[in-house]
């Protein structure tokens, strides 16, 4: 059974948070003198001189309404990559705990990792890019605090099968943590809906995707109240700043947009699949659950450094474990896909 007092750091567990000024006062204020801000504004038409809310609490309200998700439930994060570094700090205790990664996947979990010295066990996916559950039960011992579940996955673009997700949430007595980065190109329907269900489940979204706001490092977590209320202990104060909180709130009130866009994304990846089917250097173009498809090439170095030659960058992923001589292509617009195209007509 799991139980987050079992798997909580000791240090963290007697940690008392650091107390912002916007945290020692309940109820409305007109005037603010504890923060040591400057009262006269900001050199600009649009004013930051205050501090952010600390919690987010009205971009956590907007995502409630499309989430389905209570606040309570939701951490706010600078990217994604902030979530992932404080469930290391959180649960994985230096040099003696260990997490398990599922390679090929989303690089920055090793690197977190290493940055907060926690070992990392791999096992690898299978040949059909699905979980190897008797592996994944074998690497587990009584350090392992952690599972990272990229779905869809990244770089390989297919999501993981959900049964045997649910299998490991049913019988780990640590944190499963499902990144859903790219869900909402996907067919799966997320994992936000088991949270009820799983109390060790921790879900992965960002604003950087579908929503188109990678500039602004938006990144959410959710999970049970209790594990949220961790991760904000451990969290920086303003961990998110003022233009990002107020610039997501923008976003966020445009959905009809963003779902336009998502149905067209998918519409040139099929497009830009059909495309890049007709080259002969072309082995094969893997399933694809996100806004990028993996290619298989018979020389994934030589096209690399042709497309660089011409501007265009794609990610060589050939040295990666089980993606040898692939590209990732991410879908661009309909001219930035016909570029791409007319140029690869010239490769030899």
């Amino acid at each position: 059974m799991f139980s987050i007092n079992n798997i909580l750091r000791e240090n963290i567990k007697q940690l008392v948070p650091y107390s912002s000024a916007r945290d020692e006062y309940q109820g409305e204020a007109s005037v603010f003198l504890d923060a040591n801000e400057n009262a006269f504004g900001s050199p600009m038409e649009q004013q930051f001189n205050r501090y952010p809310d600390p919690l987010q609490f009205e971009v956590k309200k907007r995502l409630t309404k499309i989430k389905g998700v209570p606040p309570r439930n939701i951490f706010v994060g600078n990217g994604s990559d902030e979530a992932i570094d404080i469930l290391f700090r959180s649960f994985c205790n230096p040099g003696a705990d260990n997490v398990i990664l599922v390679p090929p996947t989303y690089g920055m979990y090793q690197v977190s990792a290493n940055i907060n010295d926690v070992a990392v066990k791999n096992v690898p996916l299978t040949e059909e890019f699905q979980l190897n559950l008797e592996g994944i039960a074998e690497a587990i011992d009584k350090n392992t605090k952690l599972i990272f579940i990229c779905s869809p996955n990244n770089p390989t673009g297919n999501s993981i099968d959900r049964t045997d997700i649910e299998t490991l949430l049913a019988n780990f007595s640590g944190i499963v943590v499902v990144d859903e980065a790219y869900i909402n190109f996907s067919r799966q329907k997320t994992f936000i809906q088991e949270l009820t269900e799983y109390a060790n489940l921790v879900v992965l979204q960002t604003l950087s995707k579908a929503w188109g706001l990678a500039g602004l490092r938006i990144g959410m977590a959710f999970a049970s109240e209790e594990i949220i209320e961790v991760m904000n202990k451990v969290k920086p104060p303003y961990n998110v700043n003022e233009a990002s909180q107020q610039l997501a709130l923008q976003a966020l009130a445009n959905i009809e947009q963003v779902n336009n866009w998502i149905k067209e994304i998918l519409l040139q990846r099929d497009k830009l699949v059909l495309g890049l089917k007709d080259f002969d250097f072309v082995v094969d173009i893997y399933p694809s659950d996100a806004n990028f498809i993996l290619v298989k090439t018979t020389d994934a170095n030589g096209i690399y450094n042709f497309l660089v030659e011409k501007g265009i960058i794609v990610r060589n992923r050939s040295k990666v474990e089980l993606c040898e001589g692939c590209l990732r292509i991410t879908v661009g617009t309909p001219d930035e896909n016909n570029l791409l195209l007319q140029t690869l007509q010239n490769f030899k």
